[in-house]
């Protein structure tokens, strides 16, 4: 059993396989045994004939549903506030036969059980009064594939936007080696390549184009030397290891086409709008993994400024995730908080245009930022547990 969303909702969840449990019984629903825990349980009936059988005896504060599936389907299993559709508590993959508990601490109000076995549609129980005083605990409010479609239609948009700015960034890049001006290459390299960065949550859609457009050189056979070696990182590499102009020529009249014909293809793409929430997150833990320990640094040393651009990223997620977010998420301004101190620090290594390389700082500067992200991801991970698109019918 893991405990998810806690940090915003409190909503504790039991997970596991299909195939899982925590013992089975032939029976329906019967009183359990005395529990090591030390905790009340009491043992429910989870099927779509007998949805929420055996709750006879409401209570407060923490406790223990066994939840026994006594359908011929894998079910999910919500407890729920019928009037409100806000929810408790959820335990997913419950296998035809097993027992696995659902940890709970109720506080007064009304509850029902709601059973989704697969290809059936949902059942909702009885309404259970608990009774008391007590204030309710935290709860969700689902998420459906239905609420994220605007979101994910809008950011679809602004990507497209992007991506032209893109364009008009490489076509930059090129024409300053077409005029051998390096130093406006490296200038036109940083612009155009955080123009990229910023679009984190489209690269699962961009398919085999974001490789060949800001792909590294690693697993490749000769390294940076490898003919397959192309992109952004490609000219990187070439404008901070002393190549000509001449030479990054070809590379970024590469660059530029691949730009164009990932313009041409977005307007048919469609992104998954179940991947909206998740990307937030990722965008944020990816800056952390391969731009803060400088991994994809070939010369330039802008990983910083990268990952200043990853955070602008995420941000736009949660800008048009927000008015779903706001009933939701009560750590909302912590993260915006978050969000803006992790960026001061990160501009405070902005000097002029010249980002101090991860290698150069200090070990306070790089314990802030570490910090920093650190306390991002974790603010971000119930966003992601937020839009984990859940059935409802």
């Amino acid at each position: 059993m893991v405990v998810v969303a806690a940090a915003v909702t409190g909503v504790v969840v039991a997970a596991g396989g299909a195939d899982g449990g925590a013992g089975t019984r032939d029976g329906g629903a019967k009183a359990a045994p005395a529990a090591a825990d030390g905790l009340p349980h009491t043992a429910v009936d989870v099927s779509t004939g007998s949805c929420g059988r055996g709750w006879t005896a409401p209570r407060t504060g923490t406790q223990v549903f066994d939840l026994h599936n006594t359908g011929m389907n894998a079910t999910e299993v919500y407890l729920s506030d019928p009037r409100t559709g806000r929810f408790y508590a959820e335990v997913e993959g419950l296998a035809p036969g097993a027992t696995r508990p659902m940890l709970v601490d109720l506080g007064s109000g009304t509850y029902a059980f709601k059973c989704l076995a697969e290809d059936t549609d949902a059942v909702t129980g009885p309404t259970v009064t608990v009774p008391g005083r007590q204030p309710q605990g935290p709860s969700a409010l689902p998420v459906t594939e239905h609420d994220l479609i605007p979101p994910t239609l809008a950011y679809q948009k602004w990507i497209g936007d992007r991506i032209g700015d893109l364009g008009r960034g490489t076509a930059a890049l090129r024409a300053d080696l077409d005029g051998g001006d390096l130093a406006a290459a490296r200038r036109d390299w940083l612009t155009a390549h955080l123009v990229y960065e910023r679009m984190g949550a489209a690269y699962g859609t961009f398919g085999d184009a974001d490789g060949a457009i800001n792909g590294t050189a690693a697993r490749i056979g000769s390294g940076v030397h490898d003919p397959s070696f192309t992109g952004f990182h490609r000219i990187e590499y070439g404008l901070w290891h002393s190549a000509s102009a001449a030479s990054l020529r070809a590379p970024a009249a590469q660059l530029d086409r691949a730009v164009e014909a990932l313009a041409s293809s977005w307007p048919q793409q469609r992104m998954d709008p179940a991947d909206m929430g998740l990307r937030a997150h990722e965008i944020v833990e990816n800056a952390e993994q391969f731009e803060l320990t400088g991994r994809t640094d070939y010369g330039s040393g802008t990983n910083l400024a990268t990952a200043d651009a990853n955070i602008e990223g995420s941000r736009q997620i949660l800008t048009l995730l927000r008015p779903l977010l706001v009933p939701r998420d009560p750590g909302l301004a912590g993260l915006d908080a978050a969000l803006d101190r992790a960026q001061a620090h990160l501009k405070a290594l902005d000097h002029g245009g010249t980002w101090t390389p991860t290698a150069e700082l200090t070990v306070r500067q790089r314990e802030q930022v570490d910090a920093d992200f650190g306390d991002l991801l974790e603010r971000l991970a119930p966003v992601a547990a937020i839009f984990d698109v859940r059935r409802t019918a």
